[in-house]
């Protein structure tokens, strides 16, 4: 599977927003491979959906980066009311460094 990430990206709507420019380009994006899951309620994952750029607790150092298949590792973050999913990776960093939408097919 592949999925558009973006770097920085402040909040969904920038994420939707950028998603949607990259997919007109026909951008391919970074094949990927989810090592972990969160789950969140609507609630959790709207108010975490507002500012991507604020700490999380569940986001490790060693989260992201690629393994030895060339896969870019991500957590997969799925709102259980909605079943959005997002794909999140901190390159060795203790927050969101890159962040997308993970495709449906």
């Amino acid at each position: 599977m592949r999925a558009l990430f973006g770097r920085k990206i402040e909040n969904i709507v920038e994420l939707r927003e950028a998603t949607e420019r990259s997919r007109k380009l026909r951008m391919r994006g970074t094949v990927y491979t989810v090592d972990r899951e969160v789950e969140m309620t609507d609630d959790a994952f709207r108010e975490f959906g507002n500012d991507f750029l604020k700490d999380q607790p569940w986001i490790l150092k060693t989260d992201g980066d690629y393994n030895e298949k060339g896969e870019y590792r991500c957590i997969r973050v799925i709102n259980v009311d909605t079943g959005e999913r997002l794909l999140v990776s901190s390159e060795g960093f203790e927050y969101l460094r890159y962040i997308g939408i993970e495709p449906d097919d």
